[in-house]
């Protein structure tokens, strides 16, 4: 088992690589029965919408294992969370869930109307405005995603005032979003993303207090 400590991420770790579509993907994780990859950024569509791809896997003996077809997507949006809660954060840097809901963790509700908002990491939010080496943060500068995603929490449309890559981590999206009067409160809101037409398939909740 490995984990890439080097950004940008190399095309290889413990002598596993991947490919897809012939281009090298920047390898995150490494385990006997699990690899996490970055989907090349130029990793090819036959439409605006999906498009068909074979990923190719092989170790440092040179042998590659059978080609598996895939989809990609333009567009594939999901929520990062923890047993269904979402990973979004309060201007304190707690997660937006019931208050000690998770051991080692700080948490609280979110606030309506909270000027400070809320960041919520996600991914699959397809292309951004300005170029990225595959493998790396964006550090360098602001990249915004070319689709503004609709954020529902309990049905109600929050306000978004960001969506693009984060800053720290490698192809990672972040969304800060504001909470309007009239969102539901409770221990347990939905959360969902919308963009492109496709709507996140992952159950997430947060925590939403007054």
């Amino acid at each position: 088992m490995a984990s890439s400590g080097t950004v940008p991420l190399s095309t290889t770790l413990s002598g596993v690589s991947v490919s897809v579509n012939g281009i090298a993907a920047p390898v995150q994780f490494v385990s006997a029965g699990q690899i996490n990859i970055q989907m090349p950024w130029e990793a090819p569509l036959s439409d605006s919408k999906s498009g068909p791809a074979q990923v190719v896997v092989t170790r440092d003996d040179g042998v590659a294992a059978a080609a598996a077809g895939v989809t990609i997507a333009a567009s594939a949006p999901a929520i990062f969370n923890i047993g269904g809660q979402a990973i979004a954060i309060n201007p304190d840097s707690s997660l937006a869930a019931p208050a000690a809901a998770i051991p080692g963790l700080s948490t609280r509700p979110a606030k309506i109307g909270d000027p400070g908002g809320l960041v919520i990491l996600a991914t699959g939010m397809g292309a951004v405005d300005q170029p990225i080496v595959d493998g790396a943060n964006s550090a360098d500068m602001t990249r915004n995603s070319l689709v503004a995603p609709t954020v529902l929490i309990g049905g109600v449309a929050a306000q978004v005032t960001f969506s693009g890559l984060s800053p720290q981590f490698v192809g990672i999206n972040q969304i800060n979003v504001m909470l309007p009067a009239g969102t539901p409160t409770g221990s347990a809101v939905p959360l969902q993303i919308q963009v492109n037409g496709n709507v996140t398939s992952n159950t997430v909740f947060i925590a939403v207090s007054q």
